[in-house]
């Protein structure tokens, strides 16, 4: 089941209600929209409302109004949508003129793929766009979608990407990994690795001059103990960039990271590398070694 609500780190995203029309009429006459995705003839508040009325109807398009957690006013939109002639869901965004160069659609469009139920992660999601919008086809590439083919909907030749859904899983379960080490908000809850990883995945910390070597439960119970105690505060840990190779079953992640939080009470900075190797099992990727590396 698709969620009605999603938070970010900095954002709430919801799905589209008929008193969003006012917003969805400012968007849709905006100069990137008319530009790049199409004029809609939306000219009164009730076009508006009809537009919003016949999106919510159809159980094959969903819209996420996107906005920031710091105030009420929407940014922009996610969507999703299964077209005739596609064949598979097509993920979408389109942000007002001010909010496109901050990563709100970058994080925005994340969340809504790390929650894409099974029956719509059959093979693969889809992005359309046209090769006239450098900032769409920038941001489909920081996604890691990759360009497919040209294609035709309602009479324009549009830009086919496409990403695995291997390839979103994976993305999820790391995203996942970093996760379970933020107390910036609450307690982390560190059940969930015995989810994430096989029973035998082996954690390392590689410096210059020795390894330390981890099982899960050697691996948990100190950063349990610091993240709890009170040593180690206002603690976050997140990817910055990656690269995915998959063979068959098998696959490899290279992540960098950044890391940051108060410990003994002095704000501190990290960046780092890490490697992530998957298997799957019985149709589910688990992360089976990480290894990794602070930069000195």
């Amino acid at each position: 089941m698709i969620k009605k609500e999603i938070l970010t780190d900095r954002l709430i995203l919801r799905e589209l209600e008929t008193h969003d029309h006012s917003f969805i009429f400012q968007l849709v006459n905006s100069a990137g929209w008319l530009e790049f995705i199409g004029d809609r003839k939306i000219k009164t508040d009730e076009d508006a409302l009809a537009y919003v009325e016949k999106i919510i109807a159809n159980p094959l398009v969903k819209y996420w109004i996107v906005k920031p957690k710091a105030n009420d006013l929407p940014l922009g939109i996610i969507t999703l949508i299964k077209r005739d002639d596609l064949e598979y869901y097509d993920i979408g965004f389109a942000f007002l003129t001010g909010h496109t160069e901050v990563g709100y659609a970058y994080e925005a469009t994340s969340a809504v793929l790390d929650m894409l139920p099974d029956s719509i992660l059959t093979d693969k999601i889809l992005a359309i766009t046209t090769d006239r919008n450098s900032r769409s086809v920038k941001l489909l590439e920081k996604l890691k979608f990759k360009y497919e083919r040209q294609v035709d909907i309602a009479g324009k030749t549009m830009l086919q990407y496409a990403l695995s859904t291997d390839e979103i899983q994976i993305g999820k379960i790391t995203r996942s990994f970093f996760k379970l080490f933020d107390n910036t908000l609450n307690e982390p809850d560190f059940e969930p690795v015995y989810q994430l990883c096989t029973t035998s995945a082996s954690i390392i910390r590689k410096s210059a001059i020795h390894a330390d070597v981890y099982g899960l439960e050697s691996f948990i119970e100190p950063r349990r103990k610091i993240l709890t105690d009170g040593t180690l505060q206002q603690f976050t840990e997140f990817e910055t960039d990656e690269e995915t190779r998959i063979i068959g079953n098998i696959a490899q992640r290279y992540s960098k990271y950044r890391k940051q939080g108060m410990l003994n009470g002095v704000y501190f900075e990290g960046r780092g590398h890490k490697f992530f190797h998957f298997m799957k099992e019985a149709g589910e990727w688990k992360i089976a070694h990480v290894i990794w590396e602070d930069e000195v």
